[in-house]
């Protein structure tokens, strides 16, 4: 049973965002940590976070593969980037259309979960109908 109300809508959204956030967090963190140890804690908290915050986004119905989908692609789009920026990693035009293609993976996977929401919302409704009466013929 998927809870799709315009308000668990947004509600979804935004957990998934602070599921990304996080792990994105975690991630640079954890490539920071190589220097520092204190920033271990980050790590810990930072996929703690994500998974919690990913947990949330499931139990307001979003599809699994949806969620994660969108939550990995997007955290390694972001990582990529902040990582070249903050630590100097290479960032080609390879590698840019590797995250575009992966990008655009994801959103095939959200354009078809939501048919398929949708399909099957057209035959719950159409189940739920009462069936017309049927006429006898003399």
């Amino acid at each position: 049973m998927t809870r799709d109300s315009s308000d668990n809508g947004s509600r979804k959204w935004l957990f998934l965002v602070g599921a990304i956030v996080s792990e994105v967090a975690a991630t640079l963190a954890l490539r920071a940590a190589l220097d520092a140890r204190p920033w271990f804690v980050l790590v810990v908290a930072g996929y703690v976070t994500a998974f919690a915050m990913l947990a949330l986004v499931l139990r307001e119905g979003m599809p699994i593969g949806v969620a994660y989908g969108i939550w990995g692609a997007s955290g390694v789009a972001v990582t990529a980037v902040l990582a070249a920026l903050l630590f100097g990693d290479p960032l080609t035009w390879l590698m840019g259309l590797g995250v575009v293609a992966v990008a655009g993976g994801v959103m095939t996977v959200e354009l078809g979960a939501q048919r398929a929401t949708a399909a099957r919302e057209r035959a719950e409704a159409s189940a739920s109908r009462p069936a017309a009466p049927e006429e006898t013929t003399p």
